[in-house]
């Protein structure tokens, strides 16, 4: 067998189902290109371009979320079967989510900005829509694993017929008094809330569909839970699917994104190979999904054997630490956003002191133009990532011991 116990799970007793480590192995490589990509935006970096160097810096974190989504739906069911939680689970996920949803709104949104200026600026980021997701996730638990599955399956691949569906009055629903429910749940953007003439609620994170990825992720977890030889062989197999569903669907431009070859009378914004890549985040879509999921896949099927001593099939250092970040990964996430803020006002005070009053603007969806200078070379933002998660190792060590001895029960939430 591929899976141990381990001490750093809240939950571990003998009764409970061993850990997967793939799955932390994963997940804790998900959190460092998380932190890649949160550096960037304190950079002064574009979320992509057209050329390789930007562009990839932004691409490779597109991994993220939707490992982030599949993973905690994937969790949630081997909590909830074989472990200690399962009676519990459907309030565990209605509680945990209502705090991460707090915890968006107040601390994380604190952390992007290091100002207190929330009548004007609140962000639905991944966090919030995460939380969203698992109280709609307690749910839907105790339907039959079939109707989840089906659940999951309509909104991932079906819910791009909305804009289709839609069409040109798209503008007038979102204008109307259901527009705020209606950005929320799929559409995403800026409006009022309260007395405010402006918008200042802004959906970064719609609730469709990550809601269907992570009940794809519940859906899935019975196979992570088979032995590891079945379990490699049938993430391999949707891996692989899943990449030549992206990659019939994206090459004739067929149905789930916009598409990316120029029309008539059009220019091309940047290389082939860039718009192929180029897929819809927000919301995301099936073509954005299938880029992203396939992979995830085949890493959990790869990182997935060896003897026991190294269960995530990854030895060293190397693995020892993502498996690390992707055991305690909320702990990772709240603390890796002020990090990088300081790190990143550091830096501004010796390179570019003008500079310093853009970092105390609402990041990251409503900064202005970083300054004149400010802008950092791709190396640096490469390095400080390596600084950042080398330095958010003790503390994530120091909370998977904390947590592991169940010192404080808020703990079995984050």
């Amino acid at each position: 067998m591929t899976v141990r116990a381990s001490a750093s799970d809240p939950a571990a007793h003998p009764a409970a189902r061993p850990r997967v480590e793939s799955i932390d192995v994963v997940r804790g490589a998900v959190m460092v290109l998380m932190a890649l990509d949160h550096v960037r935006v304190f950079s002064g970096i574009p979320a992509g371009g057209p050329t390789a160097g930007v562009f990839l810096t932004r691409w490779v974190t597109h991994f993220c979320a939707p490992a982030f989504f599949f993973l905690a739906g994937t969790s949630a069911w081997l909590r909830g079967n074989g472990g200690p939680g399962a009676s519990s689970l459907p309030r565990w996920l209605a509680t945990r989510g209502a705090l991460l949803v707090l915890l968006e709104l107040t601390l994380i949104r604190f952390a992007w900005t290091f100002n207190f200026d929330y009548a004007h600026y609140a962000l639905a980021g991944v966090i919030w829509s995460l939380g969203w997701c698992m109280v709609l996730l307690s749910l839907i638990v105790r339907l039959p694993r079939a109707a989840i599955a089906a659940i999951a399956l309509a909104l991932v691949a079906g819910h791009n017929l909305i804009p289709l569906l839609v069409g040109n009055a798209r503008a007038a629903l979102l204008a109307g008094g259901a527009g705020p429910l209606l950005r929320v749940l799929y559409f995403g953007g800026g409006f009022a809330l309260g007395r405010s003439a402006e918008p200042n609620f802004f959906v970064l994170y719609s609730i469709v569909p990550w809601v269907g990825v992570m009940a794809a992720g519940y859906a899935w977890g019975p196979v992570m839970a088979l032995p590891a030889a079945e379990r490699r062989r049938r993430c391999a197999g949707v891996g692989a699917l899943a990449v030549l569903a992206f990659v019939l669907l994206r090459g004739f431009q067929l149905y789930g994104d916009s598409p990316w070859r120029p029309g008539p009378g059009e220019e091309a914004w940047a290389p082939g190979w860039i718009m192929f890549l180029a897929t819809s985040k927000y919301p995301a879509s099936l073509q954005f999904l299938l880029m992203t999921l396939g992979p995830m896949f085949l890493a959990l099927a790869a990182l997935d054997g060896g003897a026991p001593e190294r269960a995530s099939g990854m030895p060293g250092r190397l693995g020892r630490w993502l498996a690390l970040f992707g055991r305690v990964p909320m702990w990772f996430y709240l603390l890796h956003i002020p990090l990088i803020h300081l790190v990143a006002i550091g830096i501004a005070a010796v390179r570019s002191p003008q500079s310093l009053p853009w970092l105390f603007a609402n990041h990251p969806m409503r900064p202005p133009d970083p300054p004149p200078g400010y802008v950092w070379p791709l190396a640096l933002l490469d390095a400080v990532t390596l600084l950042v998660v080398w330095v958010l190792y003790w503390p994530c060590r120091w909370y998977e011991r904390v947590r592991a001895a169940r010192r404080w029960s808020w703990t079995t939430h984050i």
